[in-house]
């Protein structure tokens, strides 16, 4: 892939959109020296993780529909295939970065497109096994794994199209991250006990660990509804009129919670564990480029972002370029999507492609600092 059109590899904090990781991104412009780019390594093994969730989802839901209609491991292997078909999506290169970005968790994802894709694949397995009689279970079966797939995406905050083609609206409820142990690890024992065990005990098991992960996804939901409420009464105390707010769980958890209040002209950052004695919350104002929305608002590429980022993005320039920032994944000052549109002469011009130019804090002060601040104790962010 060239240069110019390499696909995102998402930072430390997203990992969806893309496919390839360069050694090493470089560093965002008007940034405090250089900010270390996401090692191809890690980039595998953060995408293998999510996928390893929708894996385990799909043949926890296949399991529990077939039962023992089917080998378990029949059901086990065909959930994990399709719970894993809709994010091939990731390998189009649509030509640029901000367009692999957006035009990810559409189509693929589209609750339409997913049931039509049911039947012929319910089929395919059907025959493969000699289990004609069982089309329908199977249809049942894959129907839901294809579904829950982007249902599950969309309690993220990445912004997936369920309603495609009626409208291309990104859906992402943020209450989740994308990896979280405490989803996936049930999902895993349960599909290994349905595995492992031969009698009904093992198809409990694994009801049970789709009942948790569910319920788990209930508690994030009111989580974030807390935090929302803590966020809203501090804004105010602060004398903050915000004109939107964006609450999301910091990596892997749902106690410690990442805040983003934006006006017309600043956005502001703080932090919120459950377990806070005090619902005080720092606030730190930053420029979301006012001036330079006003002048390159409606260019395409920006008004893009915009969109997809529910209005949740910066504007900013260095070295005479400009750069948009989607300010929902990530944290100051590394952003996994903060996109390079180039010069002024080469945007007149339409001769640069946007690129992506992630940025990722450095793991060994935040991981230290996101167990410490998740337990309530009051920290700065790691800069």
């Amino acid at each position: 892939m060239p240069a110019g059109r390499q696909r995102d590899c998402n930072g430390a904090y997203r990992h969806e959109a893309g496919a390839r990781c360069a050694p090493n991104v470089p560093a965002r412009p008007g940034g405090k020296g250089r900010t270390p780019g996401l090692p191809a390594g890690r980039c595998v093994k953060l995408r293998a993780m999510d996928s390893l969730t929708q894996i385990a989802l799909g043949s926890a839901v296949s399991v529990a529909v077939m039962g023992r209609r089917t080998a378990v491991w029949k059901a086990a292997l065909w959930g994990a295939v399709a719970g894993t078909l809709p994010d091939l999506d990731a390998f189009i290169d649509h030509g640029n970065a901000i367009l692999n970005m957006t035009l990810h968790r559409a189509e693929s994802h589209a609750l339409f497109y997913l049931t039509l894709a049911a039947p012929p694949l319910a089929w395919l397995v059907s025959r493969l096994h000699g289990e004609g009689a069982l089309f329908k279970r199977w249809w049942l079966a894959l129907w839901l794994v294809l579904i829950t797939h982007p249902l599950l995406d969309a309690m993220t905050v990445y912004g997936t199209q369920l309603l495609l083609p009626f409208t291309n609206y990104p859906f992402g409820v943020g209450s989740v991250f994308i990896i979280d142990p405490l989803y996936t690890v049930p999902l895993i024992v349960g599909v290994v006990a349905a595995l492992r065990l031969k009698s009904s005990r093992g198809l409990r098991w694994n009801a049970a660990a789709l009942v948790l992960s569910t319920l788990y996804l209930g508690w994030s939901v009111l989580a974030q509804q807390q935090a929302t409420a803590v966020a809203r009464s501090s804004l105010q105390a602060e004398g903050i009129t915000a004109s939107a707010l964006l609450v999301t769980p910091a990596p892997f958890n749902t106690l410690l919670w990442r805040l983003v209040a934006t006006t017309p002209t600043q956005y502001f950052e703080g932090h919120y564990s459950l377990l806070d004695v005090s619902p005080r919350i720092t606030w730190t104002a930053h420029d979301r480029g006012a001036d330079l929305i006003t002048l390159h608002g409606q260019d395409p590429p920006v008004a893009r972002i915009a969109a997809f980022s529910h209005g949740f993005f910066r504007l900013s320039e260095a070295g005479g370029r400009l750069f948009v920032t989607d300010l929902r994944m990530g944290q100051e000052p590394a952003y996994t999507f903060h996109f390079d549109l180039g010069t002024a002469a080469a945007r007149a011009a339409q001769s640069h492609v946007p690129t992506l130019n992630s940025a990722r804090p450095d793991v060994a002060t935040a991981l230290p600092w996101l167990w410490r601040r998740m337990w309530g104790e009051p920290l700065p962010p790691p800069r």
